[in-house]
């Protein structure tokens, strides 16, 4: 007999639904209904534990099929993840990084490929999200915050983009110290106008790229060049912004040389990216810092985040 305003309140298991969902059926009355499980993180089913646990092999430059096996979860939901959390941390970066106060900025351009590397997208007719990509970076000497990055080609459109994003973040007159690139000459002063005293570290080098291939070239002359203002030739330097290119590196699978490890989409090439500066910024205690992380240096955070709540912050 079926009970009147049965509460369903005894229940038992009644197997899953075609999503993995777990069935409850109440015994009194016979009604069965899916329970659905907590989605911590946007749309996806998976665990904040699992979620954690990817997240940092991948941040500790893992690829996603290795982080698959050790932590039992699916590439693809791996990767749906760098997705979602990677967009949270764009969105967390230009919300929580505005109008910092600076006084010395370095820049420089790093270079990566997406599917294959230009030369080879042109011969196989790839699209166009296929081939190099540069990331440029803007970092504080001071504090190593991660001031503002842009993922994109390397010519004066995504210089002009890249430099609208510094500006925003930052506040008060600054010094600024690039490599040669001649579309900072350009864009620098039209961008930034007085608020910087602008300068330029020209590297010659002795070798050409074929001789180079696997090794750096040997540089053979540096040349202080002042372009804008009256910055201080003694703090014009990339020591710092490339220390940080050997990091990215070192820790994102995707940048790692000579691996079958590089990024095969664009969306999610710089997802990872997003979510390695929110990790950088906001996570990683800074080794000259000691006792902080950028974001402590720079007054924007009281404590190194957790992972957790570095995605609790991301996707307010």
């Amino acid at each position: 007999m079926i009970a009147l305003a049965c509460k369903c309140t005894n229940t038992k298991k009644n197997g899953k639904n075609a999503f993995g969902n777990p069935r409850l059926k109440c015994k009194d009355c016979g009604r069965s209904w899916v329970v659905d499980r907590p989605k911590p993180i946007g749309n996806l089913r998976i665990p904040m534990d699992k979620a954690v646990l990817c997240l940092n092999l991948v941040l500790e430059g893992m690829s996603i099929r290795a982080a698959s096996r050790i932590s039992g979860i699916d590439r693809n939901t791996i990767g749906d993840l760098i997705l979602a959390v990677g967009s949270n941390c764009e969105r967390l970066h230009e919300r929580a990084v505005q109008n910092v106060p600076v006084s010395d900025i370095q820049c420089d351009e790093i270079w990566s490929y997406v599917g294959a590397k230009s030369k080879t997208c042109k011969a196989r007719g790839y699209g166009p999200e296929m081939g190099d990509s540069w990331t440029w970076i803007g970092i504080e000497s001071t504090t190593k915050m991660v001031m503002a990055y842009h993922v994109g080609g390397r010519d004066n459109g995504p210089c002009r983009s890249f430099l609208d994003k510094l500006d925003n973040a930052t506040s008060g007159r600054f010094q600024l110290t690039s490599d040669g690139l001649g579309a900072y000459t350009n864009t620098v002063p039209f961008v930034l106008r007085n608020r910087v005293d602008f300068a330029q570290l020209v590297k010659t080098y002795a070798s050409t790229q074929e001789e180079t291939r696997y090794s750096p070239a040997t540089i053979i002359n540096c040349e202080k060049k002042v372009k804008f203002g009256n910055p201080y030739l003694d703090r014009v330097n990339t020591s710092f912004i490339k220390r940080l290119n050997l990091t990215l590196r070192m820790q994102m699978r995707g940048f790692t040389r000579l691996t079958n490890g590089f990024s095969k989409d664009l969306a999610h090439h710089t997802a990872m990216q997003n979510l390695f500066f929110a990790h950088y910024n906001w996570r990683r205690k800074h080794e000259t810092l000691k006792w902080a992380t950028p974001a402590m240096a720079a007054n924007l955070s009281l404590k190194p985040w957790t992972i957790e709540e570095l995605l609790t912050e991301a996707a307010k």
